[in-house]
């Protein structure tokens, strides 16, 4: 679809509960859509938020390229075990201040996450966490852990988090920006 000043893709999804917008490095521009809500919702969005996903694109323009490589499946082929381990082994080490109950831990090709947890108590991360900094790394482990626990962000979720890492909002906007 095009907006009189940003051409935009509509992707129609089952899981989404609200209108959300992507704007991705190269200028990719994604309109996420859920299956309950008409087109017109959507371009009405895209008006109401023009100003703010002009500030995105201009920020990709003026911003370095990734420090990660594109995915293919050569890559995650080569870097799923390490993280596999290495999810495997923070997991643990953090699981220990909590003692949660989980089920499964997955290494995941994912274009838009870093990791989940689902109400199966399934925790999932990217491959890509093998290039992230330790630090960064264990925010993100004990985030997807306090899930198991506090399935939403609210302000006990916030409090578990800071119970292992009193630091992690700094850490969080840190994860963010990668």
């Amino acid at each position: 679809m095009l907006n009189k000043k940003i051409p935009y893709q509509i992707k129609v999804s089952r899981r989404a509960r609200n209108l959300r917008i992507a704007v991705y490095e190269g200028g990719k521009v994604v309109v996420i859509v859920p299956w309950f809500l008409g087109m017109e919702k959507a371009a009405q969005f895209v008006g109401e938020k023009t100003n703010w996903i002009l500030k995105k694109l201009e920020y990709f323009k003026n911003v370095k390229p990734s420090v990660f490589p594109r995915s293919s499946k050569r890559e995650y082929k080569k870097y799923k075990n390490l993280a596999s381990h290495l999810a495997m082994q923070k997991v643990e080490k953090w699981n220990s201040v909590y003692g949660f109950k989980y089920n499964r831990i997955n290494i995941k090709n994912q274009k838009t996450r870093w990791g989940s947890c689902s109400k199966k108590g399934n925790l999932n991360f990217n491959y890509k966490i093998v290039h992230l900094p330790e630090k960064v790394l264990d925010y993100l482990v004990v985030h997807e852990l306090c899930h198991l626990k506090e399935f939403n962000h609210s302000k006990n979720f916030w409090d578990l988090i800071g119970k292992a890492i009193p630091g992690y909002a700094k850490l969080r906007k840190e994860l963010k920006s990668i």
